[in-house]
């Protein structure tokens, strides 16, 4: 099978393994969402903890996300040189180290220690989002998208069950003699063991072998980061693609995280705060079967252009109602959600639409490029944040979320007009309409 060619199944065999794989993917998502969920409810109040100071209580999210963005590279380079499985086995792996050192963390008081624990956390997301491409090889011509939905919306189970556990998570840990905020992390150390373990197993498959597999084996030249980045500026549709990853988490967290401190200081209660949050993380997973069905069904590339019209509308709708000086219920609410729908919409139209454009000895680093831009983009923006929200208020949070989006219909402009058509030896994976014949299509349309 060349490089290039569609993920085809080429026997019964082939597909019964390709089918277990992705069961694999999703029990694995289902286990590490729930760990990450489960440490994450209480790492903040473990920073206040070690450290004493109130005011370094958000930096154990900060290192999180911070160590998911700096893994997502080297997980994606080890997925171009030995395949899938050794990459997400290794990323889990990493993950449950972290949370073995945040128990010793706290046992010694070391907060210096806590902080690279929870950087090595952060692999579970990293590797989390990579789980998705993975689900995407293994599926047969026409499904990738809703398979690559379906194993992200598993992940959603995983994190609505995670900080339920948390309370358990405490009684295990004093019964053990553990600092009982430590005891939660017991569950995620086993639940990222549990998920390394699984897709330890994941069984290579000759007819659905994606790009990471297929450039593991094909002794093909393999490209850096910073060298694939190069050439996907030859590929609009690609680049369009990568930007619609990193613009909608940033969109998404910037605004996310700034919403319960805006609606604090409105007066609103930690009632009121949680319906808003909970609302919006529905929008987020609620609906990601249905965009992948839509990749499928009309494109990726449409599908990232109706998350573009979503995030329009919801960032209209945030700023129009804090103009008024008050935020009310009911046009908050409607906001984080549509939020959360535009950021699923991008996050899965994004992610196809790389597959489906970038060639194969390109398309593995691009993702690790995009996956660790996306966490260290959110980062960034949600620390800007709080200054905007201090100094114009929300108006001004949507505003900067707007700027961003702007970026993202430029890139998508550029798509349009170039057409994104690709050498004849870099032909794409087909992915619904994404295809190389409906890629011409859509040229010859304007």
């Amino acid at each position: 099978m060349s490089a290039g060619s569609p993920t085809v199944v080429a026997s019964s065999a082939d597909r019964r393994a390709a089918r277990g794989n992705r069961i694999r993917l999703i029990v694995a998502q289902l286990l590490c969402g729930c760990g990450i969920a489960t440490g994450v409810a209480v790492g903040g109040l473990l920073a206040e903890e070690l450290s004493g100071a109130m005011g370094v209580a958000g930096f154990a999210q900060t290192a999180s996300v911070a160590g998911a963005g700096l893994m997502a590279i080297p997980l994606a380079r080890l997925a171009t040189r030995r395949g899938r499985r050794w990459s997400l086995t290794l990323g889990f792996a990493t993950a449950a180290v972290g949370a073995l050192l945040i128990l010793v963390a706290v046992t010694t008081k070391q907060f210096w220690l806590f902080m690279i624990a929870m950087l090595m956390f952060g692999s579970g997301t990293a590797t989390n989002l990579q789980s998705r491409y993975a689900a995407m090889e293994y599926s047969a011509e026409g499904a990738q998208a809703r398979s690559m939905s379906i194993v992200l919306w598993a992940t959603t189970v995983g994190s609505i069950a995670g900080p339920n556990l948390s309370a358990p998570g405490a009684a295990l840990g004093r019964a053990l003699g553990l600092d009982p905020l430590s005891g939660p992390y017991l569950f995620s150390l086993v639940g990222f063991l549990l998920s390394a373990a699984v897709v330890s197993t994941i069984r290579p498959v000759r007819g659905a072998a994606g790009a990471a597999d297929e450039e593991a084996r094909s002794g093909a030249p393999r490209l850096g980061t910073l060298a694939a980045l190069r050439a996907a500026v030859t590929y609009p549709r690609a680049l369009f693609a990568m930007v619609a990853i990193v613009t909608g988490q940033m969109m998404m967290t910037s605004v996310m995280v700034m919403t319960p401190v805006s609606m604090n200081n409105e007066g609103m209660s930690l009632e009121f705060v949680g319906i808003v949050i909970s609302v919006h993380i529905v929008g987020m997973y609620a609906l990601s079967p249905v965009f992948g069905w839509l990749a499928d069904r009309i494109g990726a590339f449409r599908v990232v252009w109706i998350g573009v019209v979503i995030f329009l509308f919801a960032l209209g709708l945030g700023a129009w109602d804090a103009s008024f000086g008050h935020s009310s219920m009911g046009p908050l609410m409607v906001a984080l959600c549509l939020i959360g729908l535009g950021w699923s919409a991008c996050l899965i139209g994004g992610s196809a639409l790389l597959v489906a454009s970038a060639p194969v000895h390109v398309r593995v680093p691009l993702q690790g490029a995009s996956d660790s831009m996306m966490s260290l983009g959110a980062a960034v923006l949600a620390a800007l944040a709080g200054p905007v929200l201090a100094l114009g208020g929300f108006v001004a949070v949507n505003a900067m979320a707007f700027l961003v989006l702007l970026v993202l219909v430029g890139f998508g402009g550029r798509a349009i007009t170039a057409g994104a058509t690709m050498p004849e030896n870099d032909a794409p994976v087909a992915v619904g309409a994404d295809s190389p014949s409906a890629v011409a299509r859509d040229r010859a349309a304007g």
